[in-house]
């Protein structure tokens, strides 16, 4: 079996790694700084990050062929994200019909009780930020998408 050369494994291993983990801290910071609460499908898209950081993680510390795979494993997971990711901006634009719940957050400290009544209902099919045109959903889905491209085709190239 041929494997990735050394420098296309590290390439894919180094993106699997810095790319969630930039689109996670980029979630929470407009989520605490700039006050854009998540709706159920934002958060089925930082779950599917996080999956992919165990991985991703995990490839720095394992031999060989166990990192090509937990390199391939994360570029799957970076898939699934960008996958919700496209879905969740065709139903922000109304191209297709999403899911039916909406999310509500609650803060932290004070009444539990009044926090849950006043807390603020987030849907799905609204857009609360975009740029140039393009949502959150819309970005993560770009970025997610191109990353786990470039993670699992780096992470096939075999060597010469």
């Amino acid at each position: 079996m041929t494997t990735p050369n050394t420098r296309n494994l590290a390439l894919a291993r180094a993106l699997a790694l810095l790319v969630p983990a930039a689109l996670l801290a980029g979630a929470y910071f407009s989520q605490y700084v700039g006050g854009l609460y998540p709706c159920e499908m934002c958060w089925w898209q930082r779950y599917a990050h996080f999956a992919a950081l165990v991985p991703a993680v995990l490839a720095f510390l394992a031999p060989g062929a166990l990192r090509l795979w937990l390199v391939r494993l994360a570029g799957a997971a970076i898939l699934v994200a960008a996958l919700i990711g496209g879905f969740h901006a065709g139903v922000e634009y109304g191209w297709w019909e999403g899911i039916t719940t909406c999310a509500t957050t609650v803060q932290a400290g004070g009444d539990p009780l009044e926090a849950v009544l006043n807390a603020p209902v987030i849907r799905c099919d609204v857009t609360p930020w975009s740029l140039f045109g393009i949502s959150l959903a819309g970005y993560n889905f770009l970025i997610s998408g191109v990353a786990a491209i470039a993670v699992l085709v780096l992470s096939a190239r075999k060597s010469r």
